[in-house]
């Protein structure tokens, strides 16, 4: 019988790389990482209300110097006005992110965020209720595993 080879495990990033860099190109991005640093670029203060869309580069016109790009924000609408008086710092943090004047100027759209949905924290055992489970568990020997189960049998009930 023959020994099996190394496995050669490639984590999913790598596998998945170049699917979300070929999204992110479509948008204009030349890598991902201002949409998913974005937070740390303009701060919290900014990014709970806005986030990079896409950015538009202008058509370069031969014998004409290159023209910065224009960043597309989706900005909760009442906030709009508050980002469009930032953005002269928003533009200064995403440049010097990039390392060059990439950017020139900002375009907001006014649209819900989309944020990822946050989960509300389990409302609080009641430790009657836990004590009658476990009781009804008591052929389980082990301690630790009737407390668990009981726990479970009470949050599985609630819900």
């Amino acid at each position: 019988m023959t020994k099996p080879g190394p496995i050669s495990a490639k984590p999913l990033s790598v596998l998945l790389g170049k699917v979300f860099s070929d999204v992110f190109a479509r948008q204009g991005f030349a890598s991902r990482e201002l949409v998913t640093r974005w937070t740390d670029i303009v701060g919290k203060d900014i990014a709970a209300f806005a986030e990079p869309l896409k950015i538009q580069w202008p058509r370069p016109i031969e014998g004409q110097p290159d023209e910065p790009a224009t960043l597309v924000l989706r900005v909760e609408g009442p906030r709009a006005l508050e980002i469009q008086h930032s953005s002269t710092v928003i533009l200064e943090r995403v440049n010097r992110f990039l390392g060059w004047h990439a950017i020139g100027r900002l375009a907001l759209r006014q649209a819900p965020l989309s944020r990822p949905t946050v989960r509300k924290a389990p409302k609080p055992l009641d430790p009657r209720e836990v004590a009658k489970a476990a009781e009804q568990l008591a052929i389980v020997e082990d301690e630790e595993l009737r407390a668990a189960l009981a726990r479970l049998a009470v949050t599985i009930k609630g819900n």
